[in-house]
């Protein structure tokens, strides 16, 4: 299965199955490294049908508190982007189905090196990128090698994109849009049902490509919600708000932690699948 293949084959068996996706958010290596993995193959078997893994950054300017939190807890616990490209790899000998999309910064691909970079995510298995720093009018430093080398390239968009900005936004995305429902960070509060079906329809009659949104969404009834106007709901904050209250007080990941998190996301899914 090409890496491409992963996440058109997601959406299409969505289609077919008359449903929209839940797109799960952790960060890689919070709290600790092989706690994080386990997390990442517990989220496709509680029902992820994507997955965003966030490439650990000291500084994720559009994120929250939860969100800074796990980051910090991931570097100080080794993470790094090496690390998050070799979780890809070590999931994909289970899984070979679930696609995975890395989110996050340029800083840390820039220190590593756009090149290597964009070869050994490939290698991984990684199936595309969402950059939150890189305008389209920096495409060439690192869209244009990404999608080459058959990486999609999932842009954001929005509620202040205008007409003229949505055209370039949308130029070079591929696999999927991330319409991010509110203007501000991640885990903060949630856009109205109404404003994001206004603008799921706008930007339908921009793109043929299917639509996920995010950013605010917490709640199994808030997936539901959304799956109803959108292709899929995206759900991060929460994950990481789970993660935080089930380590103890040394920051450690209680026994307990991967099944709180599993329970969590399983009804994050009925909500997509309701």
């Amino acid at each position: 299965m090409s890496r491409g293949d992963r996440v058109d084959l997601a959406f299409k068996r969505l289609s077919d199955e008359g449903r929209a996706g839940l797109v799960t958010f952790i960060t890689a290596g919070d709290p600790d490294l092989e706690t994080s993995q386990n997390l990442m193959e517990g989220l496709a078997d509680s029902g992820a049908d994507i997955i965003e893994l966030g490439m650990p950054f000291s500084d994720p300017m559009a994120d929250g508190p939860a969100i800074q939190a796990a980051n910090l807890r991931a570097l100080a616990n080794g993470a790094s982007l090496r690390r998050t490209l070799d979780m890809v790899a070590r999931f994909r000998r289970s899984n070979d189905q679930t696609p995975v999309i890395l989110m996050g910064y340029f800083n840390p691909i820039y220190q590593y090196g756009p090149t290597r970079f964009v070869t050994d995510a490939v290698e991984s298995g990684v199936d595309g990128l969402i950059l939150v720093d890189l305008p389209p009018e920096e495409d060439d430093e690192l869209c244009d090698p990404a999608r080459t080398a058959g990486l999609h390239w999932v842009r954001l968009v929005t509620p202040t994109s205008d007409e003229k900005r949505l055209k370039s936004v949308l130029k070079n995305a591929s696999g999927f849009v991330y319409y991010v429902s509110i203007a501000g960070i991640t885990g903060t509060r949630s856009a109205s049902v109404s404003a994001v079906g206004d603008a799921v329809a706008r930007l339908r009659s921009h793109t043929g490509l299917p639509i996920a949104v995010g950013f605010g969404i917490n709640t199994p009834e808030q997936v539901h919600d959304t799956v109803e106007v959108a292709d899929g709901a995206v759900v991060g904050s929460a994950i990481i708000r789970e993660i935080e209250k089930n380590l103890d007080e040394t920051g450690a990941a209680r026994p307990e932690l991967l099944e709180n998190v599993s329970s969590l996301v399983r009804t994050l899914a009925e909500g997509a699948r309701n």
